[in-house]
Formats: C-alpha cells, structure tokens, sequence
C-alpha cells in the first residue's frame, strides 16, 4: 500500500497522502496545501478526498484550501458539525481511494467527533490505521480540549469515552496493523508521546500504558488525568477557526508579504497596538534589537510558542525577520492560526539602526560568569525558565522556577527589586522569557548562556528534586 507520512517537526504534526490509480486522499493536511497538490500532480491523481480525524486544536487545518484548489470532499466521523459543507462519515463507513479502502471507526475520547481510519488494501486486508489523536506512540490523546466547546463536558467524561474506543475499537485490531498518529514528541495533545512516528499496534499494546491489558476504567482515567497541564491558549481559537472556516492562506500571505520601512514600520506599531515580534537566532537578538519586541526565534518551537506566549490569534503583528525567511515565518504562523500579521520590517534590524533609531540589547553570560556574579550577592534570583518535569531532575539550588508556559500567569512572582539571571536548559526559551520581561517593564536581568547545559559544568550547587519548604526562593 502506498502510503507517506508527511512529518513537520516545528509542530510536530503528521499528514498522510494515500494514492492509488490515480486516486489520492490526504489525512488532516497542514494549511499550506500546495506540497500535496504537487505530490498527487508527480503521480498523475486526482485527490478525490480530505479526512479530517478531529477539530484540530493545535494547528489550522489546510482542508478548505485544499478541497476549494482541488476539487476534494472533506469527510469528518460521526457528530461533527462543521460550517461548510462535509461528508459526515457513519461509524463503519466505507470509502473508495482506487483499489485501496478507507473505513471510518468512530473512536470519542479526545474529542467526541474523534475518528480513526482503517486503510485496506486491494484484498481488504488491514495495513493499517490513522489515528490522528487518539492513539500516539507511547500515548493516548489529552481528553480535555473539547471542553471549551461545551459546558457539559468533563476531561473525565472525555477520558471514559476515549477508554471505550480504544478497547472496543482499535485493541481488538491484529497486532501487526501499521499505527500511524497525528503527532509526536513535543506536541501538546499528549503528554508522553515518543520520538518515534509510527509503530505496530502490537508494540503499543506491549509498550504503551494506556493500552495495558485489565486496565480498569479508573485507572486508565486517573493515569491518563496525571499531569496534564493546561493547554496552550491558543487552542479552543484553532478549533473554532478549523470548524467556522478561516481566510485562504494565499490571502494572508498577500496582506503579511508587505515590506515596511522603518517609518512606516514605527508608524504602524504605534498606530495599531502591533507586538513587534523579532524571529532572528536568539544571538542577534541578544546583541541589538527594537525596544519593546518579544523574541521567539525560528530556530526552534516557534509556532507553538507564539501559540503559548500571545493569547490572542487576531493579535496584530509586525515581524522581524532575517532576509529570505520572510515565507517561512508567516507561513508558520498561520498553522497555528496566527493571520493578522501587518508587514515586516524591511531589510531587518541594520535599516532600523541605519534609520537612527533606538535599540535594546539583553546581557548575557557565560555559566562560569554567573558563578562569580552571584558568590555574595544577595540580590541575585535565579530564574529557571523550564518545564516542572525539568526542574525538579535537576536545578540550582535556591532557583525560582517558573516555566515559560506559564509567563502570563505567574508575573507577580517574579521579584522586580532583585537582578534576575535567567535560564533554560539551552538558551533559547530563557531569550523569550528575558524579551517578554523587558517589554513588561524588568531591565535588570541577564541571560545565562548555555542554559543549565552550561550551569552543570560549574561548581554552582544544583540538586535534584523541589526545594524544602523552608528554602527561600529570593
């Protein structure tokens, strides 16, 4: 059977494209859907469909686009309601994509619409299942997204549903079905998904916790409830955007495609209330950038982190971007449905200081430097900028941790009085926590180059586990 995963680490997300006799069929296709119309185009087919597994919640789906361009039906599984027009799939529902077959299973737990698809080949053997997010590699998918869409729904409700769809639905497939999911690590759907993309269903009934054999409903529930933090604000936004539809992509590149200069990139920030949100490598920003812009480089987890970080997907945005990245960065941005981006500044961050205009730059050291820096120094907080999970494997002694998710939240934590030396594990989160505290007003705050990579090479005291009770943070 010829099928491809379609893998896009920033998000990490998978699509899928399926041909067979000139028919093909893409699985939940990210929003710039021209990759797709190429690959069908190579092999001489027609896409005849769009499977949609879900409300996507995490990226803007590219299924409008798509069907508009080519011509496709879009199929959601049962009780979806989406505000265009759709094949709603029965439970069980067969679809022909040429000699190949596609059956809907109706698996609710993620969300209530959840829908896995069976792929048949030519002799209706199963090859495999796509199984968007219900079943990850080492994962099951988070059952608390759909509560935002209504009131009558509960992340435990969503859990039993999800345990009867696994159980009834896909454990009892044979064990050497092909599981192809919609994501990986470093997504937010899940919370222990593995690196690995895809795997047989047999390993994950051996491997994966949520399909442990005489699991009860409540321990699956309690299991799978465990440390799910919250999720990514801009999600219940996405969802809404993929099920009330959404702006063609090529109409939001037309308006974000839009060189400014300086003045009139100063003018339009001033005018419009726009986040000035520089993408450079964190380096360059570190060394010289626009007074009151937020850092999230495209470098790393970008969308996602813009997805985090700014709460609102009609923010407007004025980007810093380095030259022939303009494409990308805009394009990344609408994935997660980030459209109103204004312009960008032209010929970056040297026509701005050309121009004569201020700029800001963020102190940074070196780990070993920190070492002598903080020796005495009564005012020096270490500001920890990573995950939990992270911390507590291992962190300076004393540090205050307060992860990036949780920025917005957690300002009043952090002391204004007190020199802040800021770090993550690497470098990079610990340049978008010092770029959003200086736009929030803290200037005395120094970045900690090579996160707690570096600060491990020292003789700086770290420990394992949460501090004691007693410990004073500042």
């Amino acid at each position: 059977m010829k099928v491809e995963q379609i893998y896009t680490g920033c998000i990490a997300q998978a699509a899928y494209y399926l041909e067979s006799k000139g028919e093909a069929a893409i699985f939940d296709p990210l929003r710039e859907v021209q990759p797709y119309i190429n690959k069908a185009a190579k092999d001489n087919a027609q896409i005849k469909y769009i499977f949609e597994t879900h409300f996507h919640a995490d990226f803007v789906s590219g299924h409008l686009d798509l069907a508009k361009k080519s011509g496709a039906k879009i199929i959601y599984g049962p009780t979806a309601k989406p505000e265009f027009d759709a094949i709603i799939a029965e439970d069980g529902q067969e679809f022909k994509v040429g000699d190949y077959t596609i059956k809907a299973l109706h698996t609710p737990g993620h969300t209530l619409e959840s829908t896995c698809y069976l792929l048949l080949d030519a002799n209706k053997n199963i090859y495999g299942i796509i199984t968007g997010d219900t079943l990850f590699i080492g994962d099951v998918g988070r059952p608390d997204l759909a509560q935002a869409l209504s009131t009558e729904l509960t992340q435990e409700v969503l859990a039993s549903h999800l345990y009867n769809s696994l159980r009834n639905k896909i454990m009892p497939l044979p064990d050497d079905v092909i599981v192809f999911p919609s994501h990986g690590a470093g997504s937010a759907c899940g919370k222990n998904m593995s690196k690995e993309t895809t795997d047989t269903l047999g390993n994950q009934k051996a491997t994966n916790y949520a399909l442990r054999a005489n699991m009860t409903r409540q321990e699956f529930i309690s299991e799978l409830l465990d440390g799910l933090g919250t999720p990514p604000a801009y999600f219940p936004q996405n969802v809404l955007l993929n099920i009330k539809g959404y702006d063609s992509l090529d109409t939001i590149m037309d308006k974000a495609l839009n060189p400014l200069l300086s003045n009139e990139f100063e003018l339009a920030a001033n005018e419009t209330g726009a986040l000035v949100l520089d993408v450079r490598h964190q380096d360059e920003y570190i060394k010289q950038h626009i007074p009151g812009s937020v850092f999230i480089g495209l470098n790393g987890q970008f969308a996602p982190w813009v997805g985090a970080l700014v709460r609102d997907v009609k923010q407007p945005l004025l980007l810093v971007i380095p030259e022939g990245k303009e494409t990308e960065a805009v394009t990344r941005l609408a994935r997660v449905g980030f459209d109103n981006v204004l312009g960008y500044l032209n010929g970056g961050i040297e026509t701005w200081v050309a121009a004569g205009k201020e700029t800001d730059s963020i102190r940074s050291i070196a780990p070993q430097q920190l070492e002598q820096e903080i020796a005495n120094n009564n005012d020096a907080v270490i500001l920890d900028s990573r995950k939990e999970s992270e911390f507590e494997t291992g962190h300076v002694v004393n540090a205050l941790n307060i992860p990036l998710d949780d920025i917005n939240e957690r300002f009043a934590e952090i002391p204004v009085n007190k020199n802040l030396y800021v770090h993550c594990a690497g470098g990079y989160r610990s340049v978008i926590m010092s770029s959003i505290l200086k736009s929030r007003g803290y200037h005395n705050l120094t970045n900690i180059e090579k996160g707690f990579d570096g600060i491990k090479n020292t003789a700086l005291k770290t420990t394992t586990g949460q501090p004691e009770t007693d410990t004073k943070l500042f």
